[in-house]
C-alpha cells in the first residue's frame, strides 16, 4: 500500500511540473521594447504636394531615414494647398504644417493655439504677360485684366505692384480670381498677346518657371514670399523634444536635398505627378539660399527682420482685404528656441 501511495505523489509531482512548464512556456512576452531601442516620438506631417522646394524636402523626409535617426516617425498628410491643409489643423489631424505666410496667418487668427517654429522656404511669385503682349511694365495694366490665385501671396505682391506703379487695384485694373492649376490650359501659345480675356497673370512656383522655360510667359516682376514651419502647442506640451527633434531633422532634410538634387526633384515628380524639369525646378529654389551653401553649419532656417516685416505684411493685407477678422502680430507667435545652438 506504502509502494502504491509513493507512485501516486510522484506521478502528482510530474503533473504539476508540467503545468507549471507549460505556463510558463505560454505566457505573454513583454509589449515594452527592449532598452536599448529609442521609443519613436509619432509626428503628423501636414504638406502642400505641389508646392515645389517645399516638395523635395518632404520626399527627403519620407524617403530616407532622418526622421528616425532624430528619434521621430513621421505620418505624412499631403494636400492640394493651404486651405485644406489649415483646416486639417483647425480639426487637430496634424502636430506640424508646411504652409506660406498668408495661409499661416488666417490659421493665427482663427486658432491661436500654434507656434511658428522655424522658416520654411523662400519661395517665388511672379507676375507675368503673353510674350507677344503691348504690356511691358506694371503701369501698362491700367484698365486691363489680371488673374490670379486670391488669398495667395502672389495676389499680395500683383496688387502691391499695381499700386507701386500709380494704379488703384480696385479702380484701374480687373483682378480676378483664377486658381494657379487653371492656368496651365489657359497658357499654352508662344505667340500669344492675350489668354483670352486675360491680359496678365500671377502665380507661385512651380506653375511659373514651368511657364518661363517653355517661352509661354514675359514676366513684369518677380517677387520673393516666406513660408513657414507651425507647430501646434497642444502637440509641444505633449511632446516638449520633438519640436528640437524635427528641426534638427529638417536641417538634415536641406543638407541631403542640396547634395542630392535630382533624386529629390524625381521624388517631387513622382508624387506631385508634375511634368516639370530639373530646370524649372532650380528656377523655383533659385530664391533659398540653403541650397547654395557649401557646408551643413551654413544652413539656416531663422528669421531676419526683413522676414519679419514681410510676414507682418502678409497678416495686414489679410485684414485689409477682410479675408480674416482680427489683426494676427506674426511675431508674437514666433518661437525660435527650438533651434539648435
Amino acid at each position: 500500500m506504502a509502494k502504491k501511495l509513493k507512485y501516486l505523489l510522484l506521478g502528482l509531482v510530474v503533473i504539476l511540473l508540467g503545468v507549471v512548464a507549460f505556463f510558463s512556456t505560454n505566457r505573454k512576452t513583454p509589449t515594452t521594447p527592449p532598452k536599448n531601442e529609442e521609443v519613436l516620438i509619432p509626428i503628423r506631417v501636414g504638406w502642400q504636394v505641389p508646392w515645389a522646394t517645399e516638395g523635395q524636402l518632404v520626399q527627403t523626409l519620407k524617403h530616407t531615414e532622418i526622421l528616425k535617426s532624430h528619434g521621430l516617425a513621421g505620418d505624412f498628410k499631403g494636400f492640394d494647398y493651404g486651405g485644406p491643409l489649415n483646416e486639417a489643423a483647425l480639426a487637430k489631424q496634424v502636430d506640424v504644417i508646411f504652409t506660406a505666410d498668408q495661409p499661416a496667418a488666417t490659421l493665427l487668427s482663427k486658432n491661436p493655439n500654434w507656434k511658428i517654429i522655424g522658416r520654411l522656404m523662400y519661395n517665388r511669385v511672379s507676375l507675368y504677360v503673353p510674350p507677344n503682349s503691348p504690356i511691358e511694365t506694371s503701369k501698362d495694366l491700367k484698365g486691363k485684366t489680371v488673374a490670379m490665385p486670391f488669398g495667395a501671396a502672389a495676389q499680395r505682391m500683383a496688387l502691391n505692384e499695381e499700386e507701386l506703379a500709380g494704379l488703384d487695384p480696385k479702380k484701374d485694373v480687373k483682378n480676378i480670381n483664377l486658381g494657379i492649376y487653371e492656368q496651365n490650359p489657359l497658357v499654352t501659345d508662344k505667340n500669344a498677346v492675350k489668354w483670352g480675356d486675360i491680359d496678365a497673370m500671377a502665380g507661385f512656383d512651380p506653375v511659373p518657371a514651368v511657364f518661363e522655360e517653355r517661352g509661354l510667359v514675359r514676366n513684369l516682376h518677380v517677387g520673393q514670399v516666406i513660408s513657414l514651419i507651425l507647430m501646434a502647442d497642444e502637440y509641444i506640451s505633449a511632446n516638449p523634444e520633438a519640436p528640437r527633434k524635427f528641426l534638427e531633422s529638417f536641417v538634415d532634410a536641406y543638407d541631403y536635398y542640396r547634395s542630392n538634387v535630382t533624386q529629390a526633384n524625381q521624388w517631387f515628380r513622382e508624387e506631385a505627378k508634375l511634368d516639370v524639369s530639373d530646370v524649372a525646378l532650380a528656377t523655383s529654389s533659385s530664391v533659398e539660399p540653403n541650397l547654395k551653401v557649401t557646408s551643413k553649419a551654413d544652413i539656416s532656417i531663422g528669421f531676419s527682420e526683413g522676414d519679419y516685416k514681410t510676414m507682418q505684411e502678409a497678416s495686414d493685407f489679410l485684414l485689409a482685404q477682410e479675408m480674416i477678422k482680427t489683426p494676427v502680430n506674426m511675431r508674437n507667435f514666433v518661437d525660435l528656441s527650438y533651434l539648435q545652438k
